[in-house]
């Protein structure tokens, strides 16, 4: 087994040639102690134990899912009587990429950040086990297109929508390298299991953002713990890259359907190095949604521009409540 926490000087290890091994405190401890579990949406499924793809052997018990309910790791801040703010990662990313928003967000809102499955039924019970009243949802990346398909089936509920680089037009419709390589045939699955791969890598070639070591480790941490982070990474880069295409046409749909009532804001990190921003202008011009550039951010806004990130959203959310 990994041990997660290790001096820096220890080198990254973090291959298949070997790890970190050090019995200290670590340094993404401190993030978890702040968040808890919440359980929401009965699981379907056959009922069958989870196998691996690649030799069909039976998962280890800490890789099977709860044979009742999804469980979410959910960190909270703010007044729980304030209007509530809920923030949604990336892909691939973790709540954790919201840090710098959620302290800025407090003073004014319920706050909370979430790691989360990629399914419009499961992200509902989960806004509904939290939240009573209407809520504002944040969403970055490439889950944009499932959070979008979400709130068209529950505009009620929202009071807005923010969304940080979605893929939007023809020329967001693929996967860049950096991702699509995970859903390779058995180089895919290698890959999805190394977290030098699968979290830094990913992170840091999408825009300027430079890992810190204290970072990375709680990044790595769900890859070093079980096998089934790599196995979900693997499995939902190969259904974004066969099926981006038609979220991407989608998504542009719902978003200028004229029974679209729910306001919308398109914030744009425009160092992205993955995402093109030619045509995203002209999208929010006939869409009449808001658009609000961040000259120093890149596709994940919220790590290259956390503070100013949740200045933005604070003075662009309700602060009544609404039931």
């Amino acid at each position: 087994d990994y041990l997660i926490d290790a001096p820096v000087s220890a080198g990254d290890g973090f291959s298949f040639s070997g790890g970190k091994y050090s019995d200290g405190p670590n340094p993404s401890d401190e993030w978890f102690k702040q968040g808890k579990f919440v359980k929401a949406y009965p699981v379907g499924g056959t009922g069958e134990k989870a196998k691996d793809p690649i030799f069909g052997l039976t998962m280890g018990a800490g890789s099977q899912a709860s044979g009742d309910v999804f469980r979410w790791f959910s960190v909270e801040s703010g007044n729980a009587d304030n209007p509530t703010v809920i923030l949604i990662h990336g892909f691939p990313s973790q709540a954790y990429s919201y840090r710098k928003v959620l302290p800025v967000l407090s003073k004014n809102y319920h706050a909370i950040a979430f790691d989360w499955l990629e399914y419009v039924s499961a992200l509902e019970s989960f806004v509904n086990e939290v939240a009573t009243n209407k809520v504002s949802l944040v969403v970055q990346g490439y889950f944009s297109p499932v959070v979008v398909k979400y709130a068209s089936k529950n505009q009620e509920k929202l009071n807005d929508l923010i969304l940080l680089n979605p893929p939007l037009t023809a020329k967001h419709a693929n996967l860049p390298s950096t991702l699509s390589i995970f859903s390779n045939f058995l180089l895919g699955e290698i890959f999805s299991q190394d977290p030098l791969r699968a979290s830094d890598k990913a992170l840091t070639s999408c825009g300027p953002y430079a890992m810190k070591e204290d970072d990375a480790m709680v990044y790595r941490r769900p890859y070093l713990t079980s096998g089934s982070s790599g196995f979900a990474l693997n499995a939902i880069s190969r259904a974004m890259k066969k099926e981006l295409k038609a979220y991407v046409e989608d998504t542009k749909a719902i978003l200028m359907d004229e029974n679209w009532k729910v306001r919308t804001t398109v914030c744009w990190g425009q160092r992205d190095r993955w995402l093109n921003y030619d045509e995203v202008e002209d999208f929010c011009k006939n869409s009449n949604h808001k658009l609000i550039e961040l000259p120093m951010a890149g596709h994940h806004v919220q790590e290259d521009s956390g503070e100013e990130l949740g200045g933005i959203i604070s003075g662009l959310i309700s602060r009544r409540i609404v039931t």
